[in-house]
């Protein structure tokens, strides 16, 4: 009680910055060097790839198909919820998580799936919805991963691809933004588990992370 007495007698630009403060005290938004992609260039994406998603499906869902998309922990996490409530069609939403970072800015190299779905997905059309095409390669392990549980079919829908020398080739169908090669926070991504709170995406101050 006593904190939100004291919150209400700061101008507003202070009560932003007491609830955008990163680990080290300081202001989130001084540790990005540039923004890419506003909140509302975001949110007009997302509203068009779940139009692109609704006409895609719907002749499949009105002869009885069932849609579940997946949703990849941590990163995905508002992308998959914003992009869910912009598909007009029945969605069942499902979560796995897997990982090839660990708390660092570099792939390890080596896919480790850290939560399973808990539905079943065979004979079900499903969409993986990533935060970050990368390197590819712990998307394309996903991807092979699922499709051996035999699905009736699998798209891939990615906030970003990021510009990256050597990426593994996947079919992004649903993609929302093309990034630089370089470090990329906000609006569920992170690096070390902070900045996915960041309503826009933004790049990263190298010395932040090196």
């Amino acid at each position: 009680m006593f904190v939100i007495r004291a919150l209400k007698n700061l101008p507003c630009e202070m009560v932003n910055l007491v609830f955008t403060m990163n680990a080290k005290g300081t202001a989130v938004h001084n540790d990005i060097s540039r923004q890419l992609y506003s909140q509302d260039q975001i949110a007009e994406r997302v509203a068009e790839l779940g139009a692109a998603i609704t006409a895609d499906y719907a002749s499949l869902v009105a002869r009885g198909d069932q849609i579940v998309m997946v949703g990849v922990l941590r990163g995905a996490a508002m992308f998959m919820s914003d992009l869910a409530r912009a598909v007009q069609l029945p969605v069942e939403m499902d979560y796995m998580c897997v990982s090839s970072y660990g708390d660092g800015a570099t792939s390890s190299g080596t896919v480790r799936i850290q939560k399973d779905l808990g539905c079943q997905i065979e004979g079900r059309h499903v969409i993986i919805v990533e935060d970050v095409v990368d390197t590819g390669l712990t998307l394309n392990y996903l991807r092979k991963n699922l499709l051996s549980r035999e699905p009736a079919s699998i798209q891939i829908a990615a906030l970003v691809r990021k510009q990256h020398e050597g990426q593994a080739p996947l079919e992004v169908r649903y993609l929302g933004f093309e990034a630089p090669d370089e470090f990329i926070v906000g609006y569920g991504l992170d690096y070390a588990e902070r900045y996915r709170n960041l309503p826009y995406i933004g790049i990263l101050k190298p010395e932040i992370y090196t």
